[in-house]
């Protein structure tokens, strides 16, 4: 196993914590996780890298190590663009100069394509593992969606307590049928902390899964993907779960179309792996992100 170090780096008045595996002087990928999860999440696609690579990897802010903004301390909500606005510190931070390659899963993968269309000068390769946007939304759901918003800050989430390290390992198994037992015992250990007089917490801000007060608006997020100059990657499991989940009554090939909106876009698939790729096929991952962003 490639050992990682940590790093404590202050953005936008918040401490992010970041994993580092590698030597400082070798090609950089820049990896961003998805929802409820954190930086450790690559290890796996990071021991299967065949070539000299440094692979810096952020917990996001609310997730992992890093800091619980201080005015949601205990509840409140998480905005896309505070995302976006880390990484564009964190580059700033690690690479302030030239072209970087980013890799983001999910959640992450969302974010590194919405911020190569606003840097596109910052950006040489997008690798996109399971990250499809979300559901179009329309004018009249805002009404709705903000009452929900305003009942969840009344009786805010809460996440739940697990007995032992085991119970997180099983948790995540439960989610991922497919995740090999080691794994899920090794991701335990970075996924939550010992609280109390036993016990462990997952180390997520239970705000995160509030509801978003703000709709999606496709359009604007089309027209920011067609800003994009670097060449993109999109990585989907075959017959992703996640993808018919988000598309829903649309058809997926209609629902796919949103991605013409990138000039230079590609996709490949995944056999044998969910919504988790870089989980269940780390080394297929691995051999797609060093095709790409060393070519």
């Amino acid at each position: 196993m490639n050992l990682s170090r940590s790093e404590f780096v202050a953005v936008n008045g918040i401490r992010l914590h970041v994993r580092r595996w590698g030597a400082e002087d070798a090609p950089v990928l820049f990896m961003l996780h998805g929802w409820m999860d954190v930086a450790a999440s690559f290890q796996f696609v990071v021991d299967a890298l065949g070539g000299d690579w440094q692979v810096i990897a952020p917990d996001m802010r609310g997730f992992g190590l890093s800091d619980w903004p201080a005015a949601r301390q205990g509840g409140g909500s998480y905005w896309f663009h505070d995302y976006v606005a880390d990484l564009d510190a964190l580059l700033d931070h690690y690479a302030p100069e030239g072209e970087v390659n980013l890799v983001g899963h999910s959640l992450g993968a969302n974010v590194v394509c919405f911020y190569a269309g606003v840097r596109p000068e910052r950006v040489r390769r997008v690798v996109d593992l399971e990250g499809f946007g979300m559901p179009a939304t329309v004018p009249a759901q805002a009404p709705g969606r903000v009452r929900d918003w305003l009942d969840e800050m009344r009786a805010r989430p809460q996440l739940r307590p697990y007995g032992t390290l085991a119970d997180v390992a099983a948790r995540l198994v439960k989610t991922n049928p497919r995740l090999q037992p080691a794994r899920a015992r090794f991701l335990a250990q970075h996924w939550s902390k010992p609280v109390g007089e036993g016990g462990y917490m997952l180390l997520g801000d239970p705000a995160h899964k509030m509801v978003n007060p703000v709709l999606y608006r496709l359009e604007e997020m089309m027209a920011v993907w067609a800003c994009v100059r670097a060449k993109v990657l999109h990585v989907e499991a075959t017959h992703s779960e996640t993808l018919a989940r988000i598309a829903g009554k649309v058809p997926i090939d209609v629902f796919k179309k949103r991605f013409e909106a990138f000039p230079d876009w590609r996709e490949r698939f995944i056999d044998d792996a969910g919504h988790m790729v870089h989980h269940d096929q780390p080394e297929a991952v691995a051999r797609l992100i060093e095709a790409f962003c060393a070519g």
